[in-house]
C-alpha cells in the first residue's frame, strides 16, 4: 500500500513515461513541476502557452527549455482548448492546468463538441492528501468541481475515490461518507444520503470497498473518538477515503489540512476521457509534481 506521495512518484517511474500537455503553461510552478517530472522520468512534456513568457521563466529558473515541446498560444482560453484538442487527438495522455483559470480549463474539458467528456459522464475532483498527523494517505472528494452534489453524483464520487485509492495499492479501501454527525438524522439530507450509499454497498450495488456513513470527520479519522462514542464500524478511525456532502465542507477540510498541518497533495479531475490535473494556480511545485504523477498513473 502506498502511504506517501513520494512512493506514488516511484510507482509511476517504474511504469514508464506518459506524454503530458499543460494548458497555458506560462508560470514558474507549472513549468518547474513539468520540468521536475521530466527529469524524474515520469513524462514527456508539452507546454501550450506564450513562448516568450515560457522561455523567460525557463531562463530565470535555470531550466533547460529544450526539454519541452512548446506550442505557441498566448490566449488562455485558446491555450486550454488547444491542449484539450491534443489529448483528444492522442498527442498526449494527460492534461494539466497551467496558469489558465479553473472555469476556462473546465469549460474546455466540458465542451460537448471538442472536449473530453464521455456521453452521460459525471466529472468529479479527487484529491490525495498526505497529512503529517495521519497514518496513511487520504483520498477525498469533491473540493473543486461539483458544488452541491445530488445523490447520483455522490455515488459517482464514491466510485471515483475507490478507483483512485485502488491505484494506491489499497486492495479494499475504507470509505467514510461524511456528514455533521454519525447519527442517521432524517432532517439532515447528508445523513440520509450517506446511509443509503452505505446500504447500497452492503447490497453489492457499490463494489470494491468497505463503506460506512454517515460519519463525522472525528470518528472517520480518530480511533479515540470512535472508542469514546462506542461506535462499531469497519471504517471509523481508519478511513482511506472521505466523500463530503458539498464543496464547502470538502474545500474547508482540504484547506485546513494544507494550511494548519502542512499536508501535501495530488489533485485530479476524473471521469473524463483522460486524467486532467487540476491544482490551484497558487499551489506549490511539489503539489503539481505529485498531481502529474497521479495523472500519469491513471493514464492509459
Amino acid at each position: 500500500m502506498i502511504t506517501k506521495l513520494e512512493q506514488l512518484v516511484e510507482k509511476v517511474k517504474a511504469r514508464g513515461k506518459k506524454k503530458l500537455v499543460a494548458a497555458f503553461a506560462n508560470d514558474s510552478h507549472t513549468i518547474g513541476a513539468v520540468s521536475m517530472a521530466i527529469d524524474r522520468g515520469l513524462i514527456e512534456g508539452i507546454l501550450v502557452g506564450d513562448e516568450t513568457s515560457i522561455k523567460a521563466v525557463c531562463a530565470e529558473e535555470k531550466i533547460e527549455v529544450k526539454k519541452f515541446t512548446i506550442v505557441q498560444e498566448a490566449d488562455e482560453a485558446k491555450a486550454a482548448a488547444k491542449a484539450v484538442e491534443m489529448v483528444r487527438n492522442g498527442e498526449a495522455a494527460v492534461l494539466m492546468k497551467g496558469l489558465v483559470s479553473t472555469d476556462k480549463y473546465m469549460r474546455a474539458i466540458l465542451n460537448k463538441e471538442t472536449g473530453l467528456l464521455p456521453p452521460k459522464a459525471t466529472l468529479s475532483h479527487v484529491c490525495v492528501l498526505e497529512v503529517p498527523t495521519y497514518h496513511k494517505l487520504l483520498t477525498i472528494s469533491d473540493i473543486a468541481v461539483i458544488p452541491a452534489p445530488e445523490f447520483g453524483q455522490k455515488v459517482t464520487m464514491t466510485n471515483n475515490v475507490i478507483n483512485v485509492a485502488k491505484l494506491l495499492d489499497i486492495e479494499k479501501p475504507k470509505v467514510a461518507i461524511i456528514a455533521a454527525t454519525e447519527q442517521v438524522l432524517t432532517g439532515m439530507q447528508a445523513c440520509v444520503d450517506a446511509a443509503v450509499i452505505s446500504k447500497m454497498a452492503d447490497r453489492g450495488q457499490i463494489r470494491g470497498a468497505q463503506i460506512d456513513g454517515p460519519l463525522a470527520v472525528d470518528v472517520a479519522l480518530d480511533q479515540e473518538a470512535v472508542e469514546i462514542k462506542k461506535l462499531k464500524s469497519p471504517v471509523a478511525g481508519d478511513a482511506d477515503c472521505m466523500v463530503f456532502p458539498n464543496i464547502e465542507s470538502a474545500n474547508a477540510f482540504f484547506k485546513a489540512a494544507t494550511k494548519l498541518t502542512k499536508a501535501e497533495l495530488a489533485g485530479i479531475v476524473v471521469g473524463a476521457k483522460a486524467p486532467c490535473v487540476l491544482t490551484s494556480r497558487g499551489d506549490t511545485t511539489m503539489t503539481k509534481l505529485y498531481s502529474i504523477a497521479l495523472g500519469a498513473l491513471m493514464a492509459k
